[in-house]
């Protein structure tokens, strides 16, 4: 093994530089970087070479402005109140509220691979820490039977749909018609669906079930069903009379399922219902939610606002759960290759003008063509401002339609 003198030689000029000017420090540290190099590629094979490191210097040794930090400090340390330190709180350090500023920034942890295949290259997956990694309670599950898109003469009534894993399904509480407070036991993941469910326990019955979790909702949380009217503690704890504020506090709680009566106006809510007795069936999936505009007790209706922007009536006893849908993450998941979609269950799309003309309306022709026809679907149904509710199927229980055109890239929804 032979050392370089010249590496021994290029690190003594880089200490005494070090020590005599910080602008020199860094210019030398360059140029023996570059000598380094040079002298590497004219070496002989099987030669090591020692080059002599400066150790770690400050900013201010570097010649480097640090007034911003110095300045960021002085604000810090300013904004905090005397009041409290005339208190005698432990008031936390500069390096603390720095800590704190950053964990209240929302982040997305998304699972990546070293691309080792085209397939792992774009696959991007949430990351859920929170999420029950065991099997789900068996006798809250159904297994879902194949169809392969064809009804019970084998004709084909859904496309792009076969395969897939098996899977069993959760059976999800929709309704939350029983009373009493529930203990949430865990969040776990649902094959049939976007959003995540929440295991929950019945603290007076401890009978279990399954429902559409909201979203923040963790094992140990407290969730209640008000469907069936005030609780008897509640009633007594207002001293028999209806108080807005203590009622407000105990039920306006996230996973909290109501009345839309009980619903302050404005609250962010899930799981609506249709009908006075009927279970959620609007805004369930992952990151979906409406909002409470207005009440009308004297016709017994509700106006809520759907994430599209479409505003409608609903009973005002319908139900509806507080919050947003569970996983709003699931919008930044990329499969990543079309394998992953056949594993799902979900067969290639093929594209209209890429069949025969007896296969789609679309097909045959020279070329990239449709044939000088409006675009429509396979059998014929108008893609492009064609309604198609009319008569009898017109959306009776429609307020305002959702923005369309123009008006769509204006926000309606603010959480």
């Amino acid at each position: 093994m032979m050392i370089s003198r010249v590496s021994l030689s290029v690190g003594r000029a880089l200490r005494s530089a070090v020590s005599s000017s910080p602008v020199v420090a860094h210019s030398a540290q360059r140029e023996m970087h570059s000598t380094a190099v040079l002298f590497a590629n004219n070496m002989p094979k099987k030669t090591n070479i020692l080059v002599s490191r400066p150790k770690n210097t400050t900013l201010a040794q570097l010649g480097l402005d640090t007034s911003r930090k110095v300045e960021v400090n002085t604000l810090l340390a300013a904004s905090r109140s005397s009041e409290d330190t005339d208190a005698g709180l432990e008031l936390p350090t500069v390096a603390d509220d720095i800590r704190v500023r950053r964990a209240d920034v929302r982040t997305v942890e998304l699972k990546k691979y070293k691309p080792m295949s085209p397939g792992l290259r774009w696959y991007r997956k949430p990351i859920h820490r929170h999420l029950w990694k065991g099997r789900p309670l068996k006798q809250l599950t159904v297994a879902k039977r194949k169809t392969g898109g064809r009804n019970n003469t084998g004709r084909l009534t859904a496309r792009n749909v076969g395969g897939g894993h098996k899977r069993r399904l959760r059976i999800i509480d929709y309704a939350r018609s029983e009373p009493g407070q529930q203990t949430v036991i865990r969040i776990e993941y649902d094959p049939g669906r976007t959003s995540h469910i929440a295991l929950v326990s019945n603290d007076e019955t401890n009978k279990l079930s399954y429902i559409v979790a909201a979203d923040g909702l963790r094992s140990g949380d407290k969730v209640e069903s008000f469907r069936a009217g005030i609780p008897a503690d509640l009633l007594e704890a207002m001293a028999g009379q209806l108080d807005p504020a203590l009622m407000s506090a105990r039920t306006n709680r996230r996973g909290n399922c109501m009345p839309l009566r009980m619903i302050p106006v404005g609250t962010v809510i899930h799981c609506i219902g249709q009908y006075t007795n009927g279970p959620g069936v609007l805004c369930r999936a992952a990151g979906a939610f409406g909002r409470l505009l207005s009440k009308n007790e004297a016709k017994k209706q509700a106006i809520i606002r759907l994430k599209s922007g479409e505003e409608r009536i609903l009973p005002i006893e319908a139900c509806a759960t507080i919050g947003i849908a569970s996983n709003p993450q699931n919008q930044f998941l990329s499969l990543g290759k079309a394998g992953r979609s056949r594993w799902l269950g979900r067969r290639p799309h093929v594209r209209g003008m890429a069949m025969n003309a007896n296969e789609h309306p679309h097909g045959g022709g020279r070329g990239k063509s449709k044939g000088n026809v409006p675009s429509q679907s396979e059998w014929g149904v108008l893609a492009k401002g064609y309604k198609t509710r009319r008569g009898k199927n017109i959306n009776k229980w429609k307020v305002r339609d959702r923005p369309r055109g123009l008006n769509k890239s204006q926000p309606l929804l603010t959480k």
